[in-house]
């Protein structure tokens, strides 16, 4: 390795475009040779990332300890900032931290195995997860253990390799592995993610055996009803949504959904048999013919709601105004931002807004307005408030909101707000 000449950057970049003409030319044999080099590439790739992550952070804490910022700020931001050159979340930004600090760190002979392409991105994250409630010195003992040989884990699968992780945890520190599941257990939840086809996951994270007998009732109640003919022609998987669905709000599936949601659709999908897909806030879009479905069924139903005329720019698309039914001002603003941006605003983060900022901070004469306002998530607003970050509204004239968003390291990313749903006619002219 120590003659190895590492490549600078526009070496790497070189070599990425000449990695995208690569082909086996019908050639099974050398197409599989290809895949396995590729692979190997993939996981050095990682291991880099990782070096490198660990060596911005330390970077980054060095400077800002020198400079006599609190110790509260030295970590403000940085994952942000990885997450965006990495083009993923501000959460994830957070884990591919973590994961870079405890394989250089802790988890030496885990990150050779990732160098030499002996192990990829994600095993490699199995144990970096399963030994996170160990010390250092016992994280480094299953290090050890584990990926020193790389006989080791040669075939091993997932579940293989996740058991004898956590098998050697439990034999070096029982009580840490006890104190992990009482924290996994406090930190219990539920939440939703988009399914193809117009439906979503509900996903809930419990007790093991809470997740057992509640999947055990569902369906002994689901068989109970396809025994007495009470089914309804449903399957046994719809009996059990259905069910839970009725036994956590009270009210049956033919009611109505009994909570607020918004729903935005264009005029003429909602009266005119239009074709433009509509806009489910937290989920995304929502063909047409469900989105009158859903209006249909509201309106048939006692389920309460209300309708509001958005206004947007027919050519871009961009929301220009909201009709208010409040005379409070900024709860009319909170929601009309709320419509614009459908989740947070930071570059390929989409978690549900949480904070209304001010783009240009108030400190900075920023206008309380649409124009300066926008959704953000509780962690990119606290990143966002960091040492060395920028972040000013774009004028952008016949498009939708725009945000320059400026990191410490002098890195600029773009944010625009997606475009509201336009009657298909405008869209064709």
């Amino acid at each position: 390795m120590g003659d190895v000449i590492a490549p600078n950057l526009a070496e790497l970049r070189a070599f990425a475009a000449r990695l995208r003409v690569v082909s086996a030319d019908g050639d099974a044999g050398l197409g599989i040779d290809l895949l396995d080099a590729i692979e190997t590439l993939k996981s050095v790739g990682c291991a880099v990332q990782a070096v490198i992550t660990d060596d911005v952070a330390t970077r980054i804490r060095a400077d800002r300890k020198a400079a006599g910022l609190p110790r509260a700020d030295w970590d403000r931001g940085i994952p942000s900032q990885i997450a965006l050159a990495r083009r993923e979340s501000p959460n994830r930004g957070g884990r591919h931290l973590g994961f870079a600090q405890a394989l250089v760190h802790e988890m030496p002979h885990t990150l050779a195995m990732l160098q030499t392409g002996r192990l990829n991105e994600w095993r490699a994250t199995l144990l970096v997860r399963e030994t996170a409630c160990l010390s250092a010195q016992d994280r480094g003992i299953v290090d050890r253990r584990l990926c020193s040989d790389p006989a080791t884990l040669d075939g091993v699968g997932d579940r293989g390799l996740i058991a004898q992780a956590k098998a050697l945890a439990v034999e070096l520190d029982a009580a840490a592995v006890v104190a992990r599941h009482r924290k996994a257990v406090s930190e219990r939840r539920v939440t939703t993610r988009p399914a193809p086809d117009s439906m979503a996951y509900l996903s809930v994270l419990m007790p093991v055996e809470q997740a057992v007998c509640l999947q055990a009732t569902l369906g002994r109640d689901a068989d109970s009803l396809i025994a007495t003919g009470n089914s309804g022609g449903r399957t046994r998987n719809q009996l059990m949504v259905d069910l839970l669905f009725e036994r956590g709000t009270g009210a049956s599936v033919a009611s109505g959904v009994p909570v607020a949601v918004n729903l935005v659709l264009s005029d003429e999908t909602l009266l005119a048999g239009g074709h433009e897909a509509a806009q489910l806030q937290g989920f995304g879009p929502v063909p047409a013919g469900i989105a009158r479905r859903l209006v249909a069924d509201a309106v048939g139903s006692n389920t309460e709601m209300s309708l509001r005329r958005v206004y947007s720019c027919p050519q871009s698309g961009a929301l220009t105004a909201m009709e208010s039914q409040s005379r409070t001002f900024p709860k009319s603003l909170r929601k009309l931002i709320d419509v614009r941006d459908q989740t947070c605003r930071t570059p390929w983060c989409d978690a549900p807004i949480r904070h209304h900022d001010h783009i240009r901070s108030r400190r900075k004469r920023g206008s309380t307005s649409v124009h300066n306002g926008s959704g953000l998530c509780e962690a990119c607003n606290y990143a966002k408030e960091g040492d060395g970050w920028t972040a000013r509204p774009v004028h952008n004239p016949g498009g939708t909101h725009l945000i320059d968003l400026g990191t410490p390291t002098g890195h600029h990313y773009r944010s625009a707000a997606p475009p509201l749903p336009d009657p298909a006619h405008l869209r064709a002219s």
